[in-house]
């Protein structure tokens, strides 16, 4: 296994030590990511979208995931004005310093 990829795992780990109660998941690290991507590539996503990345997981646990990110301040919800029914998910300035400290332990995973 690459020696780059395990100190990479080993910065990713140090985030869950700096964040103690605000540990993600895989299955929230791999949504965020994913709204992270979609907003740098200036596409708007609707909690539905994500509901139905069935690779990720099943509908029941995506939507449990994003309540989660949600609750945990990394992405916010924020209700459609001309149908209440669809809300938009947007990355917050957490979503973002995450994106940063992730793009800086790939970083120094690869210096070494």
């Amino acid at each position: 296994m690459s020696t780059a990829f395990i100190r990479f795992l080993n910065l990713v780990d140090s985030l869950d030590r700096m964040n103690p109660g605000k540990t993600l998941d895989e299955v929230e690290r791999e949504l965020l990511g994913y709204v992270l991507r979609s907003t740098n590539e200036g596409q708007s996503l609707l909690v539905g979208d994500l509901l139905r990345l069935d690779k990720i997981g099943s509908q029941a646990t995506l939507h449990g995931r994003v309540k989660n990110l949600s609750a945990l301040g990394y992405i916010k919800l924020v209700t459609d004005k001309e149908d209440g029914r669809r809300k938009f998910v947007t990355p917050t300035k957490m979503a973002f310093k995450y994106g940063e400290f992730m793009s800086k332990c790939l970083e120094d995973a690869l210096k070494t």
